[in-house]
């Protein structure tokens, strides 16, 4: 069993930042288009809570993959819990947690709990590659939402996450747009140098 956990504290309301997580379907937001990640809810209960069945399917490192989930635990602005029904791991399972820091501010963690299949060849395949692609995956995903929520857009594609968290910190300390901080390093850098040799 592989357990992956990721925290942001994410500059919303923490009813905000739940709503957003409720519906399944937003999971797509938090990876890159290249995946092709659709999430499809197949039956709804209770407002998207306990009983809620979707379908998860996307281009996983060049493998098109595709389970059923469904939520087992809904707690209105504390916790989401969802496990795959039917597809193709031994088990897999993904909680998102929720803490008030403040009125405008939420810690947010998202944990997966997976299994793959093929026994000792699976763990190590899993240890080799699959792990680090799932960490990267979450934690981008995470900045991606916060990024959404703060209403600064998505995080560009042609930077890394180490440049985004950089913009950030600049944003926060200048209080502008994340927009404005790109322009701002582009300056200081030079009009030589591309934006994307300059946010790498």
């Amino acid at each position: 069993m592989t357990t992956i956990s990721k925290t942001v504290e994410i500059n919303t309301p923490v009813t905000e930042v739940f709503t957003y997580f409720a519906r399944p379907e937003h999971m797509a937001d938090q990876f890159p288009e290249n995946m092709g990640l659709n999430i499809i809810p197949i039956e709804v209960k209770n407002g998207f809570g306990v009983g809620t069945i979707f379908r998860i399917s996307g281009d996983f490192d060049g493998k098109r993959l595709e389970w059923d989930c469904e939520t087992i635990d809904y707690i209105p602005h504390r916790k989401i819990i969802a496990q795959m029904i039917e597809g193709p791991f031994k088990h897999w399972q993904i909680t998102v947690e929720f803490e008030e820091v403040t009125e405008e501010k939420t810690r947010t963690r998202i944990t997966v709990d997976y299994d793959v299949p093929m026994g000792p060849l699976g763990g190590l395949l899993d240890k080799v590659k699959l792990k680090k692609i799932a960490e990267r995956g979450i934690e981008n995903g995470l900045y991606r939402v916060k990024a959404l929520l703060e209403g600064t857009g998505s995080i560009p594609v042609y930077i890394t996450l180490d440049a985004y968290r950089q913009i950030l910190k600049e944003k926060a300390k200048l209080n502008c747009s994340v927009s404005d901080v790109i322009v701002r390093f582009i300056k200081e850098k030079g009009e030589e140098q591309t934006a994307t040799e300059i946010l790498q």
